[in-house]
């Protein structure tokens, strides 16, 4: 193993889901598992095993990684009971993970105060439940929590800890810095005297931003000899969040010497993966976030529009296609040509850069965009919109027209409900259906409208189904005539997953838009022949 190897652990699935207003979705998870994994993260935490419903769900049908070792988070043991019989522990090791990252007490005041126990006791916890765990699963980690306020009150006391989990067995001692209040200078030194009981090559850190020092505190570790540094993307995480992915990664593979799992490549998908998990999350991208914003990369008028053209290097301090973004100057956009065209090849569509179709496709994105389209959580709207204009895609049905009634009325049994009842008039080749179907909602009740006409003639439909639904108010300011953005994720029984955006000022057609790319899309995929 190199000196210089620095393994990435992702705790967006669990630190994320504390952020204030972030509810992630099994689906949620999922999707942007795969994408950590695809990215070249090494450690993919998925949450805590028996903690609420959706991690429950999330473990009991987890993805498939290819790279990334898939975690579990949990607790040592409890005080006064053995590891064989502590409920928590058995949950943590019954979720079957590659890998566990364990969490115990490093500051005496802890010990003491909350726990009320001795410090003999707290240790052999650390070292019981280490030690078991290593039995069952490929690696452990410990998560010292408090590490650094542990340290600066009872150094002895904290390193007894962390040793104690080492020679258990742990992999990685990830020293934490809970609540975020230690400065980058404490970070170096405190790290550097820990590596010296605790080798680097099996040492961590784990900084929140309370400080707004998170990303400095992580990479002054890794400078002081820790190799292992846990975050989340876009800095998502309670108070004022976990040390930010989005920011530590680039430093790391485009600043120093150090070496992660991230590839080149892989380093030119952040962008997009920084904006699919905002996206998901139904929340607006930090248009100034480092590398990764809208804004990273902008240049409005003036000296500053004039150097860049001539010198690109003399404002930016890299070239943004290396983080997948983009140069923007404001009064006179930049094409942003081989981005797309890296996407092109991503969904297999070779496309010569002199295509005479190109720039205007590339226009149109730029105005969907502007409009309130967000591809980055779109894939597949994004490759039915560019097969569409190059015109590569058949038309496999045409809507004449759908309406949608809502009901809410008193039931038999005296109870109120809402009924939703949808009727489409759609051609299939020459002929004419017209289809009358109720749902759960509107979009239900339209989807089973447009299913009783689709299915009998195209088979490769049966097999689909929603996976998720968001909708996001783009307009707020404009009451109930805002305009509304709905992304709809589907799949089917291969596993595949794919998602598509609408847009209109109506919720329902926005629907009904995003719903049209997931059908086409689907069909188009599985090659169906239009009738």
């Amino acid at each position: 193993m190199s000196d210089k190897r620095v393994y990435l652990y992702d705790t967006t699935l669990r630190d994320g889901a504390q952020t204030v207003g972030v509810d992630f979705t099994v689906a949620d998870k999922a999707a942007i598992a795969c994408a950590l994994d695809a990215l070249g993260i090494d450690y993919v935490e998925g949450g805590w095993p028996g903690a609420n419903p959706t991690d429950d769900a999330f473990f009991a049908d987890a993805p498939k990684l290819s790279r990334a070792r898939f975690t579990a988070f949990g607790m040592t043991r409890r005080p006064g009971r053995s590891v064989e019989n502590d409920p928590g522990v058995a949950a943590l090791l019954d979720a079957a993970p590659a890998a566990v990252c364990m969490v115990g007490k490093t500051w005496d005041y802890h010990v003491e105060v909350a726990l009320g126990i001795d410090h003999d006791e707290n240790r052999r916890m650390i070292a019981d439940s280490v030690a078991h765990a290593a039995r069952s699963v490929a690696e452990v980690l410990f998560d010292a929590e408090h590490f650094f306020d542990g340290y600066k009150a009872n150094p002895e006391f904290a390193l007894d800890s962390v040793t104690a989990a080492h020679e258990a067995g742990a992999r990685w001692i990830v020293l934490c810095d809970t609540n975020g209040g230690t400065l980058p200078h404490e970070i170096a030194d405190i790290v550097a005297a820990v590596a010296r009981k605790v080798p680097g090559t099996h040492l961590g850190i784990h900084c929140h931003n309370d400080t707004e020092n998170a990303v400095a505190n992580s990479l002054a570790a890794v400078h002081a000899g820790a190799r292992h540094v846990q975050g989340t993307i876009n800095g998502l995480g309670e108070r004022c969040g976990n040390a930010n992915l989005t920011a530590i990664i680039p430093n790391l593979v485009l600043k120093t010497d150090f070496e992660t799992g991230v590839s080149r490549d892989g380093l030119a998908q952040l962008t997009r993966l920084s904006h699919m998990v905002d996206e998901r999350l139904n929340r607006e991208p930090p248009r100034q976030a480092a590398y990764v914003g809208q804004s990273a990369f902008a240049h409005k008028g003036g000296l500053h529009v004039s150097a860049v053209e001539k010198d690109p290097g003399t404002y930016e301090h890299i070239d943004p296609a290396l983080v997948g973004n983009q140069r923007h100057i404001v009064v006179s956009d930049q094409s942003g040509r081989s981005n797309i065209l890296a996407r092109f090849r991503e969904i297999g569509l070779e496309l010569d850069p002199g295509h005479p179709k190109l720039s205007g496709l590339l226009d149109l994105i730029k105005r969907r965009e502007f409009e309130g389209y967000a591809y980055d959580g779109a894939e597949a709207s994004f490759e039915m919109l560019a097969r569409r204009t190059l015109e590569t895609v058949p038309e496999f049905y045409r809507l004449q027209s759908f309406r949608v009634l809502d009901e809410r009325r008193w039931n038999a049994r005296g109870e109120l409900v809402t009924i939703s009842e949808a009727t489409v008039k759609v051609d299939v080749g020459d002929d004419h259906h017209m289809a009358v179907a109720e749902g759960n909602g509107p979009v239900n009740a339209l989807d089973n409208a447009l299913g009783k006409v689709l299915l009998p003639n195209y088979p490769e439909l049966a097999d689909m189904r929603l996976v998720d639904y968001k909708v996001r108010i783009l307009t707020p300011t404009a009451g109930t005539g805002a305009v509304t953005r709905v992304l709809i994720e589907s799949g089917d029984n291969t596993g595949a997953r794919w998602s598509c955006v609408g847009l209109s000022t109506n919720i329902i057609d926005a629907s009904y838009n995003a719903l049209q790319d997931a059908i086409a899309y689907k069909l188009f995929r599985d090659g169906a022949q239009p009738l």
